[in-house]
């Protein structure tokens, strides 16, 4: 028995559809984003309570980063990236929160500015945005999308997609096993070489992180 033919293709179009959804996303995140200036995206648990010391110290980074002249780039979120958004309002800078629709656990934080506060349905062109507008990624304690986040960067960097920039794990506790893991057994396996550990900086303060910037850009101090 033969099927229609609109029956069979309607999946399909649906899916060809789609692809005017994905540029219209990229097009409205390129118009928002190209004339913000230099940008550093803050990382991390949108579980992370405001009273604890990873949420105040990432206040304290994003204060100080903005007032080095930066933008502030977070998901947009609660928890981190509350908390660098927050310090990008108290360090005078810009802004920005990068949403991403899920089904539990985000909702836009009142610290981003009004008119940069973008919206997003697909993982991969948030992540665009992100690596198109950040000069440097600071990396807090978080879990699953953090880590997805931190070897993106990692992996457009290694294989040469995107020009070097400082990637920065904040809390010696908190990634060291990480770090361990890559050392002893993907380098160990020759899985990786050491010039890819190279690309991630580990650090505890928020001087440390300054330094950094600093240093990798001394024009922009």
């Amino acid at each position: 028995m033969k099927t229609s033919n609109n029956k069979e293709n309607t999946p399909k179009k649906k899916d060809a559809w789609s692809i005017f959804k994905i540029m219209g996303e990229l097009v409205n995140g390129y118009e928002q984003l190209d004339a913000v200036g230099p940008c550093v995206s803050i990382f991390g648990s949108a579980r992370t309570k405001p009273t604890t010391p990873y949420y105040q110290l990432g206040i304290e980074i994003a204060q100080a980063i903005a007032e080095r002249g930066y933008g502030i780039i977070t998901g947009g979120g609660p928890g981190i990236m509350e908390a660098g958004n927050r310090g990008a309002q108290m360090g005078n800078g810009v802004s920005i929160g990068l949403n991403i629709d899920l089904p539990f656990e985000q909702t836009s934080n009142q610290f981003i500015d009004k008119e940069h506060n973008l919206n997003f349905e697909y993982f991969f062109v948030r992540k665009v945005m992100f690596v198109k507008f950040s000069k440097a990624f600071v990396v807090l304690p978080g879990g699953v999308g953090t880590l997805d986040e931190l070897f993106e960067a990692i992996t457009l960097v290694q294989t040469e997609k995107i020009k070097k920039i400082p990637i920065i794990l904040v809390n010696v506790d908190y990634w060291t096993g990480l770090l361990d893991w890559l050392k002893n057994t993907l380098l160990a396996q020759g899985m990786i070489n050491e010039e890819n550990l190279g690309l991630i900086q580990l650090v505890e303060t928020k001087e440390e992180v300054l330094d950094l910037l600093d240093k990798f850009y001394p024009k922009e101090q």
